[in-house]
């Protein structure tokens, strides 16, 4: 809290969903927080997908929501390609090896993905 005294200027307030590209040639990352165990990002895409035969395979946990659009998600080992939508989430664990099948293309999807060491968070709990 800014109490006027310690001189310590109020953060400034920004909107996760303003100035959203129509079109991108790649998609955007933007850091938004980072830390020495932890990185916030939000991620663009407007009709990106992972290369063919290419799949992430990351080195810490990713929690993941789709905060607009839509996506494909597979993860490897499983048969059906998981589609996502506005509310959508997952934690994917370290080396957890996934691939974005395809993004909306008729407006952008927009990411926030927060990474963290492995094993960092605690269970991952399903809101009902």
């Amino acid at each position: 809290m800014n109490d006027g005294k310690s001189g310590n200027a109020a953060p400034p307030t920004a909107n996760l969903l303003g100035d959203l590209p129509a079109r991108l040639d790649a998609e955007d990352f933007a850091a938004l927080a980072e830390g020495g165990a932890f990185r916030l990002v939000r991620i663009v895409s407007t009709g990106q997908a992972t290369p063919d035969g290419e799949w992430y395979d990351q080195p810490e946990d990713e929690w993941v929501l789709v905060l607009q659009g839509a996506a494909g998600l597979s993860i490897e080992g499983e048969a059906a390609v998981r589609t996502l939508g506005p509310g959508d989430y997952l934690l994917l664990p370290a080396h957890c090896r996934h691939r974005v099948e395809w993004t909306a293309q008729d407006g952008p999807t927009v990411w926030l993905a927060l990474h963290f060491q492995p094993g960092a968070a605690p269970e991952n709990r399903r809101l009902t």
